[in-house]
């Protein structure tokens, strides 16, 4: 395994002033992680960080070597053409940096692109930031595709590093094998080291998995506000929502076919929150789709629907 400090380069002068702050607190900051990786329904994470970064006053704290960790050809970059040159390459980056939330309390936040290799190396790197700034408390958050319609309230799952963290704890699928993620990983690892950590899932209709959707990071957001008391001034999101859903509702209103898939998801929604009021419909029975399947529906979605919001 390589050396975890090997892996990034830090700020030393915003360091210093983290550290001495943290050495002073007996509660450390919050960790806020919402790496791009594996998935990550209706971009929620992707929303959620740029909302972050707009509004928190960022400060560089590491530089992760993401040229060592990031696999260029499964992750292409991409660039911009303009008439005769190139404009502009967006290129990979993993970084850790210093917020502020609308409060003026700090918080860190770990963002960028999932590393594609030394996964055990950048776990033991963050967990040695985690420990060297004593955070309190880890929270992650990402998308999770599901069977549920986007004319009902999105719900969320809730995971943690240990019984006892979460106020309400749910049986909502028992056990089930699932890919890895990064994230996933920093939360079994900090379990594993008695350090707590929380891991928040949106709910968000399979059919808009791909496509840039403002509610999920709303809902990630504001239930990131209630773990934390973090203030994320999520009412600059509202209007973005708005549109979202509404052009949403005008693709269906122009398809007798989505309109009918929509209207099962409701019926179905409807009829599972009347009978059990108090479980998660993550509890159902019915066979969820894969993500090639649901990937596979939504492309077919797009390519007769021209006017939907933009997919990547």
């Amino acid at each position: 395994m390589l050396d975890p400090r090997d892996l990034y380069e830090l700020n030393e002068p915003v360091v210093d002033g983290l550290r001495a702050r943290s050495q002073a607190c007996e509660i450390g900051p919050v960790l806020v992680n919402s790496l791009k990786g594996f998935i990550d329904a209706g971009h929620m994470g992707e929303l959620a960080v740029e909302h972050l970064l707009a509004t928190g006053n960022p400060v560089r704290v590491a530089t992760f070597d993401h040229d060592r960790l990031v696999d260029y050809h499964a992750k292409r970059p991409t660039m911009l053409f303009e008439r005769t040159r190139w404009g502009r390459y967006n290129g990979p980056h993993i970084v850790l940096d210093l917020l502020e939330d609308a409060d003026g309390a700090n918080y860190l936040l770990l963002h960028g692109n999932e590393p594609d290799r030394y996964w055990d190396s950048f776990v033991a790197a963050v967990i040695g930031l985690i420990n060297d700034f004593n955070v309190s408390l880890s929270v992650g958050m990402y998308g999770i595709p599901m069977g549920v319609p986007h004319t009902r309230p999105q719900g969320t799952v809730l995971h943690a590093s240990r019984e006892g963290l979460l106020d309400e704890v749910k049986d909502w699928m028992g056990s089930m094998t699932v890919p890895a993620s990064v994230s996933n990983l920093i939360e079994y690892r900090l379990g594993e080291s008695e350090r707590d950590a929380i891991g928040v899932a949106v709910q968000v209709p399979h059919y808009l998995a791909q496509s840039q959707y403002a509610p999920a990071a709303i809902v990630g957001l504001t239930k990131v506000e209630g773990i934390t008391g973090l203030s994320f001034a999520t009412e600059d999101l509202v209007e973005d929502a708005r549109e979202a859903v509404a052009e949403v509702d005008r693709q269906v209103e122009n398809s007798a076919e989505v309109a009918e898939m929509v209207k099962g998801l409701e019926n179905q929604y409807d009829a599972f929150v009347s009978a059990h009021p108090q479980e998660s419909l993550l509890a159902q029975t019915t066979r969820i789709p894969t993500a090639e399947e649901l990937g596979a529906e939504f492309e077919q979605f797009l390519s007769q629907q021209p006017g939907m919001p933009d997919a990547e």
